[in-house]
């Protein structure tokens, strides 16, 4: 399959970049800098200004475009950049699909599960609804662009994967994570009730290409683990895994010093269950967050 995907050279992108390839993919990756890109093999870098030659003929276009959320703190002109950033880019996305003349059978646009909001030990499924932060807010306007899709591409199908924390050893939150749990002055952020919504990256790679293969599957779903912890169990099991202690715990009001606005984000809660993935048939590869970080970890 020929899959073009926005994004490609983030976090969650590059990962699964390289997971495609090893499916047999040929992958088309959207940069705003093409000529510092070196093209291999089965994978190609073009500008955005090819967005619609290339989606044309496409077989699945992958949407994971938008700035960090904390490379800076937000002030109106951040957050108003973290939001186009994302819709405008989905915007152009649906517009090169609804003007393909072969257009793709799938569109997966990104979303995360900050679309909840902050809700407790509430259990949120598919069908909660949208919380009333900042992120949230995010997070239903660029969903509500993807599903433009709809009327301006009728029959292409579209999934809103709402993605949690992603762990992977070599970058995202854990990697932020791991450097404080070396020096033994590890600890949860926050008060650590909170939950901890996280997904090991090969679900993420598992799960994009359980959605592709399974053509009645639509619309949004929780792509999280099984079992959510809160952040003081998270730290306690990432303590263990590395032999060290989980007992410097960051107090809202450091994070806030350190980060501003965005400490709301790194302390919000989202029991997330992926209720959707489950009821189709996927087989996480890890449940449990044990067996998850000895996979990093090792």
């Amino acid at each position: 399959m020929k899959i073009c995907i926005t994004g490609g050279t983030g976090f969650v992108g590059s990962s699964l970049v390289a997971f495609f390839v090893e499916q047999g993919h040929q992958i088309v990756i959207f940069s705003r800098n093409p000529k510092k890109k070196s093209d291999k093999g089965k994978i190609r870098t073009v500008s955005y200004d090819q967005l619609e030659s290339e989606i044309n003929g496409s077989d699945v276009v992958v949407n994971l475009a938008g700035e960090n959320l904390f490379d800076q703190r937000w002030t109106d002109s951040v957050k108003s950049s973290i939001l186009q950033s994302r819709v405008k880019t989905t915007r152009s996305v649906v517009q090169a699909v609804s003007k393909a003349e072969n257009k793709p059978k799938l569109l997966i646009s990104a979303s995360a599960v900050g679309y909840y909001g902050d809700r407790g030990e509430e259990e949120l499924t598919e069908s909660s609804g949208a919380g009333s932060d900042f992120l949230a807010g995010v997070c239903v306007q660029w969903e509500e662009e993807a599903k433009k899709v709809h009327t301006e591409a009728p029959g292409v199908r579209l999934v809103l994967p709402r993605i949690g924390i992603v762990l992977e050893k070599n970058g995202g939150a854990l990697q932020k994570m791991l450097t404080p749990f070396s020096l033994f002055v590890g600890g949860p952020l926050g008060d650590g009730k909170q939950y901890f919504p996280w997904v090991h990256m090969k679900d993420i790679c598992g799960g994009f290409n359980f959605v592709i293969k399974n053509h009645k599957i639509n619309g949004p779903l929780n792509f999280t683990s099984p079992n959510p912890v809160t952040m003081k169990v998270f730290a306690q099991k990432l303590g263990s895994s590395m032999g060290r202690p989980s007992l410097f715990s960051v107090p809202e009001f450091a994070l806030k010093m350190l980060v501003g606005e965005a400490a709301s984000a790194l302390t919000a809660s989202q029991r997330s269950i992926p209720g959707e993935l489950l009821e189709n048939g996927y087989e996480f590869s890890f449940y449990d967050l044990e067996s998850a970080l000895k996979d990093i970890l090792k």
